[in-house]
């Protein structure tokens, strides 16, 4: 297996082999992430911080969305950097920004990651439909018989 374990899998150190596409996929994502990034010395020395917000099911695709989430953002001091795909964007502020997060409205969380559905939800539903499906499939065959 490539690579150190990512940090939200650190504590799922014994895992089962079927949970392998899901480690690599999430380290193939974790150094995209951080290749794409390519920080530089001086932006670093600005004291900036950064964060990518995340949308399982490809939200920063459609219309109006992103201009949705700048608005947000912006209330605790974020500002776009660049859309990486439709499931990523990436945003900065001045580290100084954080001392204003407890003067900000219920509900605003200055350090979300996610967008919509996480991806646990997100993959939950997708079993659930596929499970449905099947037996749709499976009580569709037992009529025919």
């Amino acid at each position: 297996m490539p690579g150190p374990l990512p940090v939200y899998f650190e504590r799922e150190r014994k895992m089962s082999a079927s949970h392998l596409p899901l480690i690599i996929a999430a380290q193939k994502r974790e150094k995209e992430e951080q290749d794409l990034s390519g920080y530089t010395q001086e932006a670093l020395a600005q004291d900036w911080e950064f964060k990518i917000l995340r949308s399982a099911s490809g939200e920063f695709g459609k219309p109006g969305v992103i201009a949705e989430i700048m608005e947000e953002e912006a209330l605790s001091g974020w500002v776009l950097l660049e859309k990486m795909d439709n499931n990523r964007i990436r945003f900065k502020r001045p580290a100084n920004a954080k001392h204003k997060d407890l003067m900000l409205p219920p509900g605003i969380d200055p350090y979300r990651t996610t967008y919509g559905i996480s991806e646990a939800a997100f993959a939950f539903k997708i079993i659930v439909v596929l499970f449905s499906i099947i037996g749709i499939v499976a009580a569709l065959i037992s009529l025919i018989q």
